[in-house]
């Protein structure tokens, strides 16, 4: 008895049976409507608007680098002015419109703000860095202040040393095996430091403030 023939079709030889799975993929595949990218679509449809929604909580000063048009920021402040539920919900679905007609380094620089004010810039960061390292190696080398000095001939020479003496003696525990205690004195040194390190050195420059080689010798 002989088989009956499956309907079917080759491409690129392979020989595709109608209703099978691999039909139904190529079909979809030929319409534009295949399920995963309608999946991948509305994945970034929602982020789009969550990251819309976020920009209401971004600071003015981020707010004002991003490129965005004067439609788009006049539609964020009446977002924020809006109390009422429906009407801020329809603005916010807006917003979320209006990202999604944004070019992809335009929504990458709303994601790169978004970040920098939860984590703080790459600047910031080094800088407070920085100011731990000096805190640290102040309180803990005797050299260390003279060092800073010379850097930060502006420093109040006899504040900054009377603070070093105060974190030394609060960094004594009070009993033998007991934790090192931190007191009000270390955490102003590191006020002290990071106001003076707010303008960030060039990491190129012949006298860094601190480096790992500097803490070494």
């Amino acid at each position: 008895m002989s088989r009956k023939l499956k309907k079917g079709y080759f491409v690129r030889g392979e020989f595709v049976a109608e209703g099978s799975e691999r039909d139904i993929e190529l079909k979809a595949e030929l319409k534009g409507t295949d399920d995963l990218s309608r999946t991948d679509l509305k994945r970034e449809s929602t982020e789009l608007q969550k990251l819309g929604e976020a920009l209401l909580t971004l600071r003015a000063d981020l707010l004002a680098r991003l490129p965005l048009s004067d439609k788009f920021r006049d539609a964020i402040a009446d977002a924020k002015r809006i109390t009422n539920f429906e009407g801020k919900r329809r603005q916010m679905q807006y917003i979320g419109k209006m990202m999604r007609k944004l070019e992809p380094a335009e929504v990458d620089a709303v994601r790169a703000a978004l970040d920098e004010q939860a984590n703080g810039s790459a600047a910031e960061n080094l800088a407070l860095h920085q100011a731990e390292q000096w805190r640290d190696r102040l309180i803990s080398q005797d050299d260390a202040a003279g060092q800073w000095i010379e850097q930060y001939p502006t420093t109040d020479t006899q504040q900054l040393r009377a603070l070093i003496r105060q974190a030394r003696k609060d960094a004594v525990p009070e009993k033998p095996g007991a934790a090192v205690r931190h007191g009000r004195a270390y955490r102003e040194i590191f006020q002290l430091v990071r106001e003076a390190l707010g303008a960030i050195p060039d990491p190129d420059a012949d006298t860094p403030p601190f480096s790992a080689s500097n803490e070494a010798s």
